[in-house]
């Protein structure tokens, strides 16, 4: 019997990619998104369904998660749906620091809980969520995504502890830089008194041929097929050369050197 994946965030990028990539695995494919009536490649493929999922709204979540277990029995969670803030902390505004906190942090923790009944019963599942290698080292300028990357790596943790018994697997995937429409989904925060440092930061960093050396999505893709198929014990697993490189320097360097090499290359 084919199994059932349900990914929010699926109307572009790692969530899109991932929809299609389970579905020519022939797995059912529950697809879920903000405004499902702008999709149009998702809703012709065979076996997958497009669901709409804010999942900053409560209520929504609730409703969306118990269509999917109607439709049927769910295998696998992939908390994908997120969003970036760049820039300055003081160039933000309560709203931006609520939204990115209730998309990134709370909408993948009330996901989560809404499917636990469901896992309970069934004795499995895998809850995996899109973290990225900013849960584990940080960039200038991106505090705010940091801060709610490394919220869901220690919240992954705890909870994996309190699963175990019921047999359900949680685990994050922690991707290095990747090819996809991410850049449309950064708000940036502007603060005169921090132009010039910033602007040095994205010169370097953010530029348009930077960027095009980013990892291909597919590269991210199979490491979350890996994650949701090999029956592992695994809490996280990297994606990709970058975030295998900084993982592994800031393990040997420990956190204040590398902090310390990453600022003399960045600022």
């Amino acid at each position: 019997m084919a199994k059932t994946i349900f990914i929010t965030g699926a109307s572009s990028g790692i969530g899109k990619a991932t929809a299609r990539f389970f579905q020519a695995k022939g797995w059912h494919v529950i697809a879920t998104m903000r405004h499902p009536e702008k999709e149009t490649e998702l809703t012709g493929l065979e076996n997958v369904t497009v669901l709409p999922l804010d999942v900053t709204s409560p209520e929504q979540i609730l409703t969306t998660v118990q269509k999917a277990i109607a439709l049927r029995p769910i295998d696998v969670v992939v908390n994908n749906a997120a969003f970036g803030i760049v820039g300055a902390l003081e160039g933000t505004t309560d709203q931006d620091m609520q939204r990115i906190l209730d998309t990134n942090v709370l909408g993948v923790i009330r996901v989560t809980r809404a499917f636990l009944p469901h896992f309970r019963e069934r004795q499995s599942g895998v809850l995996i969520s899109i973290s990225s290698e900013g849960g584990f080292m940080a960039y200038p300028y991106f505090s705010l995504y940091h801060a709610t990357k490394w919220a869901v790596e220690g919240w992954t943790e705890s909870m994996a502890f309190e699963l175990k018994p019921f047999g359900i697997q949680i685990k994050t995937i922690l991707p290095g830089p990747t090819q996809t429409d991410f850049g449309n989904a950064i708000i940036t925060a502007v603060h005169p008194d921090y132009e010039a440092g910033f602007n040095k930061f994205t010169n370097g960093y953010l530029m348009e041929e930077m960027v095009r050396k980013f990892q291909p999505v597919d590269l991210v893709t199979a490491v979350i097929y890996q994650a949701a198929t090999d029956g592992k014990d695994q809490l996280r697993y990297l994606a990709g050369a970058v975030a295998d490189s900084n993982y592994d320097k800031r393990m040997k360097l420990g956190a204040d050197l590398f902090h310390k090499e990453l600022e003399k290359a960045a600022m």
